[in-house]
């Protein structure tokens, strides 16, 4: 199974869910807000076979991007991961969107040339996000828990990008609008752990099941024959930068 986009670091007791994720043998991206949160839990990732740490800078936390952004050029080449990146213009994020224009514009740029995977965050600003993956010539991007116009999908699969679907998309009307017209090989799975929750307890990664349950009944095909396609598609996506 693969978890494409958690944030393990915002688990109440983070080490303990890596102890158990490794056991498990699952593979998983961990996400950061801040570099100087990947700075923290760098040295907890280190020895893990499947589970990787992301080097962040979350578009909400825009009025860190000054202080934070050295630390970002810094660490750019100790992960392959880059994540959670993007801009939000909803009305949590509105009022530093000229930051963050420019600071993921910053990022891009800084990224060209290199070989990395990103997990992108594009609220109300699908278009936009598009628009600067393309001027920067990025690839291996992932959208994860996109919520923007269904017309646009098609785009975003066409220019290469990916998405990550969750728990939360499949239960709901309009998550499932969005997933019907994702292509089958541009679909990862995600959870976006600690902020899901199932049944009164935040989401894990071993429930990205559920997921592969819910894509197995819409493709009209097996379990495992669903699990593969998705880990064809993570084996793709990883191709883009070996």
């Amino acid at each position: 199974m693969i978890d494409a986009h958690c944030h393990i670091d915002l688990y109440p007791n983070p080490e303990k869910l890596l102890r158990e994720l490794d056991k498990q043998g699952i593979t998983v991206i961990s996400v950061t807000n801040l570099p100087s949160h990947f700075e923290m839990g760098l040295p907890h990732f280190k020895s893990l076979k499947k589970i990787r740490l992301a080097l962040g800078m979350h578009p909400l936390y825009a009025e860190n991007h000054s202080e934070e952004f050295s630390a970002f050029l810094r660490l750019i080449d100790v992960t392959s991961y880059i994540g959670e990146v993007g801009l939000d213009f909803s009305k949590e994020g509105l009022s530093t969107k000229d930051i963050q224009v420019i600071s993921f514009r910053r990022i891009l740029k800084a990224l060209q040339g290199k070989k990395k995977i990103l997990s992108i965050h594009s609220r109300k600003a699908e278009r936009e996000v598009l628009n600067c993956l393309i001027d920067f010539h990025a690839k291996g991007a992932i959208f994860h828990w996109y919520s923007g116009p269904i017309k646009l999908i098609v785009e975003i699969a066409n220019a290469g990008f990916f998405f990550s679907i969750n728990n939360a998309m499949i239960k709901s009307k309009a998550g499932q609008a969005r997933i019907s017209k994702i292509p089958q090989n541009k679909i990862l799975t995600e959870t976006d752990g600690p902020f899901i929750e199932i049944k009164g307890k935040p989401v894990k990664s071993s429930d990205v099941k559920e997921i592969i349950i819910y894509l197995s009944q819409i493709w009209n095909c097996s379990y495992s024959k669903t699990d593969e396609i998705i880990n064809n598609n993570f084996n793709v996506l990883l191709s883009s930068i070996r």
